[in-house]
């Protein structure tokens, strides 16, 4: 074959160092788009609110990664994933799970902008996570999808920026993995703000089961440490699964401590390329001495909700579905619960509901 100017500059470039990588760079994606009809209804009044008809975007994502071989058994990983929304067309480069590490024998240490262990740990057992009507409205009171130390300060959901991860190898189906959120904020107040988080994770066969905790130091002020704490667990039988989660949240004021007990349970059933899937959550009442409301959370009678979703996902191929929802979010009479994505400015009171449907496809 004559080799013309342009073929050889490409073969060229190809054998360049820096394109002749030995291990397989992947690309890989989610689109994930739905039509939503939802609707808030009033407080104490029981009036109905206005319908809203809109495009929702469920975090779609585009990345990046890869590794290299530097041999006896240690390796460089490496992944860069932004945020896409198809909706509007914006999207940032490094917005998600971002990192640079060391793959070994001894485990994976890895810094950048990722999600904690605390929010992994049990994020996997609610199907419609992450979507309007996801777990995270009442699980780890709201959701931050990339944070530092002085942003999104009320949320156990959530992604940090600046943090350092180490997991251990798996031994006997156990994994221990443990992330750090350096002091990178100085905020007037004078407090010196940092994040720890770790999860237990056991994983052998048919059962998952988890253990988590993190801490918050000075995100509400000096001297002042908030604290998050779960299990959770799942069990798959045949084409069924069954997974159920409880958390304790606990919050430090300059007027006084608050704390709030929430629990989870989901069932999912698959029938070939048709899924079923259940998954309530429920909020109990905030127990405190502080007035003040820290996210959805506040203490006294009457402030707890429960979000019920039932959805249907049918496969057309292993990349590609399409899916419908129903969700309601139901706020006792001083509660003020919302969607923790694309929320609808939830009131005490209030109730928010509504349907979707949707298409989904991963590359």
């Amino acid at each position: 074959m004559k080799r013309t100017p342009l073929r050889s500059a490409l073969l060229g470039l190809l054998a360049t160092p820096a394109l002749a990588m030995a291990d397989a760079l992947q690309l890989y994606g989610r689109l994930n788009l739905a039509v939503e009809n939802m609707c808030l209804h009033g407080g104490g009044d029981g009036a109905r609110g206005a319908t809203d008809v809109r495009l929702a975007n469920y975090r779609s994502v585009f990345g990046v990664r890869g590794s290299e071989a530097l041999g006896n058994g240690l390796r460089v990983i490496f992944q860069v994933e932004g945020t896409l929304s198809p909706d509007t067309g914006a999207g940032g480069v490094a917005a998600r799970d971002t990192r640079v590490g060391l793959e070994g024998a001894w485990g994976t240490l890895f810094a950048g902008n990722w999600t904690t262990p605390y929010n992994a740990a049990t994020a996997g057992l609610d199907p419609f996570y992450p979507t309007t009507a996801g777990y995270m409205s009442i699980m780890g009171n709201g959701s931050a999808a990339s944070a530092s130390n002085i942003s999104d300060t009320t949320s156990f959901d959530r992604r940090q920026q600046n943090s350092l991860h180490y997991w251990t190898p798996a031994w006997q189906g156990l994994m221990l993995r443990v992330a750090h959120g350096f002091n990178e904020e100085s905020p007037a107040n004078g407090a010196k703000p940092s994040l720890t988080s770790g999860s237990l994770v056991f994983e052998r066969g048919s059962l998952y089961a988890t253990v988590a905790h993190e801490r918050h130091r000075e995100y509400r002020g000096p001297g002042l440490n908030d604290w998050g704490t779960k299990l959770g667990a799942a069990w798959q039988f045949g084409p069924a699964r069954l997974a159920a989660a409880v958390e304790q949240l606990h919050y430090e004021t300059a007027a006084g401590e608050l704390a709030r007990r929430s629990y989870y349970v989901s069932l999912t059933r698959q029938f070939g390329p048709h899924a079923l899937k259940l998954g309530v959550a429920k909020a109990r009442d905030g127990k405190g001495t502080t007035a003040e409301q820290v996210g959805f959370v506040r203490a006294g009678d009457d402030t707890g909700a429960v979000h019920a979703t039932l959805g249907y996902d049918y496969a057309l191929s292993k990349r590609t579905s399409v899916f419908a929802f129903y969700t309601h979010l139901r706020n006792d009479s001083r509660g003020s619960y919302d969607f923790a994505i694309n929320s609808l400015d939830a009131t005490r009171g209030s109730r928010a509901a509504g349907a979707a449907l949707g298409l989904r496809h991963a590359f």
